[in-house]
């Protein structure tokens, strides 16, 4: 293959180009020991710098380890499996494989890498593909890399270390577990920055930037990976845009299907279409109806991370915002929107998100229940800072 070596070039250079210090807790849960490994997440995650990472500390000859690209122009139609092949006959090892979703038929080669050669592959790839329909779940272990959660902003921010907890510590001893935090920082001076611009590790490069870098993300996702994933013609492109804006600037749960279906031009089927691939994207959470077959009316829609605000919203809804750091944080667990309170846990634990002066009137005769409450330090027995739903991880 002609091109192997510049591909070769390019991975040098990769490996040598400065990384982050800073490795987010994922890196260490991940079980590199497996011979194929998945990296999925939404743009600007860090998936790419968890990859730098472990290609640093691989105690081989980097002729046994080669990192692409399948966006890089110098792809421009090599197959994976190709690439892979000649890698293996020269000797290789361990192939990294950055953006796959670029390769429309990647899922076969992945199959025929893993069935025939002995070579280990990491990828990474958008949140949008869908791996399970890949037939790739009992080949490849998959992690899913989500947003900064506010305990890795801290650290970044501060240089101090924070202990994550899970949520059955936070609701039971949140108040002893806020008091041990507030002994070493005061989590509100860094709260509001947290929603503006700390969900994405690009913060570090400072905010002027992170906006930039940040409506990049997420032009990128709507122009390049939506389209290429479900289908979607790039003359419509605009119109994903539009939804973004108005469920962005739309209060929680308060979204008219059928007035954005006439706002956008579009048909209702189109318009679920649509609303799914921006959930698949990482740019919107539906909270509710998620079988992407179903044209039932999701029970809520929200921006996926309080960060896109700033890329998509003229004016923001201070409810929704918190909503969106709230259901951010909550990620890995299973989320329920609910009538009585706004959320259900893990079908385990009802939560109502709001500001200080919130009281449990909504939710007083539900057992389990709780409240999230914005601008305080301290809680008290059902009522927690929403600040510390930020250490879950």
């Amino acid at each position: 293959m002609e091109i192997f070596d510049k591909l070769f070039f390019y991975s040098i250079s990769f490996y040598n180009s400065p990384k982050p210090d800073y490795q987010r807790a994922i890196l260490q849960q991940i079980d590199f020991s497996q011979k194929m490994i998945a990296l999925i997440g939404a743009k600007g995650v860090g998936k790419t710098t968890l990859l730098h990472q472990y290609m640093a500390d691989l105690n081989l000859s980097l002729k046994q380890v080669l990192y692409i690209s399948l966006d890089h122009p110098i792809i421009n139609g090599h197959k994976l499996l190709d690439i892979a092949e000649v890698f293996y006959q020269r000797g290789g090892k361990i192939l990294l494989v950055d953006e796959i979703h670029y390769q429309a038929d990647f899922e076969r080669d992945l199959k025929t890498i893993y069935d025939f050669f002995d070579l280990k592959v990491v990828f990474s790839g958008s949140s949008a593909i869908a791996l399970d329909k890949a037939d790739l779940s009992r080949r490849a272990v998959i992690y899913r890399v989500p947003v900064l959660s506010f305990r890795e902003f801290l650290e970044l921010k501060t240089q101090q270390s924070f202990q994550s907890y899970v949520i059955t510590d936070i609701v039971d001893q949140h108040f002893e577990i806020a008091a041990g935090i507030l002994s070493d920082i005061k989590p509100l001076q860094y709260f509001a920055d947290y929603l503006r611009y700390g969900a994405y590790p690009f913060f570090i490069e400072g905010e002027a930037v992170f906006i930039l870098k940040l409506n990049e993300a997420v032009n990128k996702v709507i122009e390049t990976d939506l389209p290429l994933i479900h289908h979607i013609d790039t003359k419509n492109i605009t119109i994903l845009k539009k939804l973004l804006v108005r469920l962005c600037e739309s209060p929680p749960g308060e979204v008219n299907m059928s007035s954005l279906s006439r706002d956008a031009g579009i048909n209702i089927r189109t318009l679920y279409h649509y609303i799914y691939a921006l959930d698949s994207g990482e740019l919107i959470r539906i909270i509710g109806a998620k079988t992407k077959a179903s044209l039932n009316k999701p029970d809520k829609i929200l921006l996926n991370n309080p960060n896109l605000f700033q890329a998509l919203c003229l004016s923001s809804n201070k409810g929704t915002l918190r909503e969106s750091f709230f259901t951010s944080m909550l990620a890995k667990h299973h989320i329920n929107y609910v009538k009585s309170g706004d959320y259900l846990i893990d079908d385990s634990y009802f939560f109502e998100i709001g500001g200080k002066n919130k009281d449990f009137s909504q939710i007083k005769n539900i057992p389990n229940s709780y409240l999230a409450i914005d601008d305080i330090e301290l809680g008290g027995e059902r009522k927690i800072p929403l600040w510390l739903l930020g250490f879950l991880y």
